[in-house]
C-alpha cells in the first residue's frame, strides 16, 4: 500500500483526489496539508511514501517546502502536481529535490502511472512539462540585488531613479541592469518586464 500525503492551498481538489486515490486498491491518502509549513509538520508525522505537492501557496510555497523536506529526508519521494506555466518553478522544485512533475490538467491515469513510478524509486516528468522545460528554459538565478533591480524595472523607475532609491551610483546600477537583461536573454527593459512577469520571477 502505498501511503500519500496531500499538500495544496485548493480544498476541492484535495478532497477530490483523496476520493480517487482511496479507491485505488494499492493506494491510501494518510493525511493533508494547505500550506508548505503545515505539509512539513505532516510529513514528519505521517512519514508517507510519496508527496503530491502544490506549487503555488501562501506563505512557504511548493519549492521551499520541497528543499526543507528533501533537506531533511534525502529519500523522500515528492511529486510536483501544478498548473505553473512556466518551466522556472518547475525546474526549480526538481533541482532542489521533487522526483517527478505532472500538470493538473492531467488524466488520472497519468497521476496514478507518477505516483507508482514514484513511489518505485524513479523519476516521472510528464511530456508537457519536458516539452515545457525545453521550449523555456529556466532564467538563470538572480541575486537579491539583481532582483530589486529588475523590480524596480518591472516599477517603471528610470536608471537614475534606480540609483537614488537603492543608493547606488549610475555606472553601477547600468551594470546591474546589463547583467540582468543578459540572465533573462532580455534585449531592452521591455522584453526583461515581459520575460519577469512570464516566468513569476518577482512577487508583485
Amino acid at each position: 500500500m502505498t501511503r500519500i500525503l496531500i499538500i495544496d492551498d485548493h480544498a476541492i481538489l484535495r478532497m477530490g483526489l483523496t476520493s480517487l486515490l482511496n479507491a485505488e486498491k494499492d493506494m491510501e491518502v494518510v493525511g493533508d496539508a494547505t500550506d508548505g509549513a503545515t505539509g512539513i509538520e505532516k510529513f514528519r508525522e505521517l512519514k508517507p511514501d510519496v508527496v503530491i505537492m502544490d506549487l503555488m501557496m501562501p506563505g512557504t510555497d511548493g519549492i521551499e517546502a520541497t528543499r526543507r523536506i528533501v533537506a531533511e529526508t534525502p529519500s523522500a519521494k515528492i511529486l510536483i502536481l501544478t498548473t505553473f506555466d512556466t518551466s522556472d518553478g518547475i525546474a526549480n522544485a526538481l533541482e532542489t529535490g521533487a522526483m517527478g512533475a505532472v500538470m493538473k490538467n492531467c488524466e488520472f491515469s497519468e497521476l496514478v502511472a507518477a505516483i507508482k513510478s514514484i513511489a518505485d524509486g524513479k523519476h516521472y516528468v510528464s511530456e508537457e512539462i519536458a516539452g515545457m522545460i525545453a521550449d523555456d528554459p529556466p532564467a538563470q538565478p538572480l541575486s537579491h540585488r539583481q532582483l530589486e533591480i529588475l523590480g524596480s524595472i518591472v516599477r517603471g523607475l528610470t536608471d537614475m531613479d534606480i540609483a537614488k532609491q537603492l543608493n547606488l551610483r549610475l555606472d553601477t546600477v547600468k551594470e546591474y541592469k546589463r547583467t540582468v537583461f543578459q540572465k533573462l536573454g532580455a534585449a531592452n527593459r521591455a522584453e526583461a518586464v515581459a520575460i519577469a512577469l512570464r516566468k513569476h520571477l518577482l512577487k508583485i
